[in-house]
């Protein structure tokens, strides 16, 4: 529609007007006395249908950046909060960094994520998918563990779709390289700061916990200060 508006206003209409008569003398109104005037007026008159018109274009283009960047400021917002709590003795898994809960703390929940295109930015996180590791329970697509040797990764809940990523690649892309990995399990954004969960937070909204192989198919070493936590894009596969 808007296209065509646009063509409209570059290429307007031409209507001819109608020809009145003077009722009083039956005679048809004369032209201006001087073509000088009549050019003058003509030129005013021109020159204020081309300012409507170049006022009219640059509304709508105000208003299509205004639709545009209203739409890309669009955020995830949080939908609750979790009270941390203090886990018991030797329940808080620590390795690979992670945290655990606090005691009295709150922490967002989410049960969306940012919008998916061909390079979704996102912070690539290190997680234990075998068992006794620090990502807690079985993996969610399949209820079983995995081995850190493979390239597997847990998406946070909005990309994790309702397990409609289960078992399906994405493309990871970060530190000049391109990791392929598979979709085995959702890192929780609505709970957390319990047993399933390993007594850890929950996850934001934006993150993509991957296994060592990953990181490795990166080419991350184990001791760079990106090890752990990096910003990456994704898409999938």
């Amino acid at each position: 529609m808007l296209p065509f508006l646009l063509r409209q206003l570059k290429n307007p209409v031409v209507f001819e007007a109608p020809v009145y008569i003077n009722p009083e003398t039956n005679e048809i109104p004369t032209a201006p006395k001087s073509e000088a005037t009549f050019s003058l007026n003509f030129t005013r008159m021109k020159k204020q249908v081309c300012f409507s018109v170049a006022h009219l274009q640059v509304l709508l283009l105000v208003v299509i950046f205004m639709a545009f960047t209203t739409a890309e400021g669009q955020t995830c917002r949080p939908s609750g909060r979790v009270r941390g709590r203090k886990p018991p003795k030797n329940q808080c898994n620590t390795d690979n960094g992670a945290d655990c809960c606090k005691e009295g703390h709150f922490y967002s929940t989410y049960e969306c994520s940012p919008p998916v295109s061909g390079h979704t930015k996102a912070i690539l996180t290190i997680n234990d998918f075998q068992k006794d590791g620090d990502g807690g329970a079985p993996s969610e697509c399949d209820g079983h563990y995995h081995s850190n040797k493979k390239p597997v990764v847990a998406l946070s809940t909005g990309w994790f779709n309702h397990m409609k990523r289960c078992h399906k690649f994405i493309n990871i892309h970060g530190n000049g390289r391109t990791a392929r990995a598979m979709v085995v399990d959702e890192c929780d954004s609505t709970m957390g700061c319990d047993k399933e969960h390993a007594y850890q937070p929950p996850c934001t909204n934006n993150i993509v916990d991957a296994s060592k192989a990953v990181w490795e198919a990166l080419g991350i070493p184990e001791n760079s200060p990106d090890w752990g936590w990096l910003e990456i894009t994704w898409s999938d596969a």
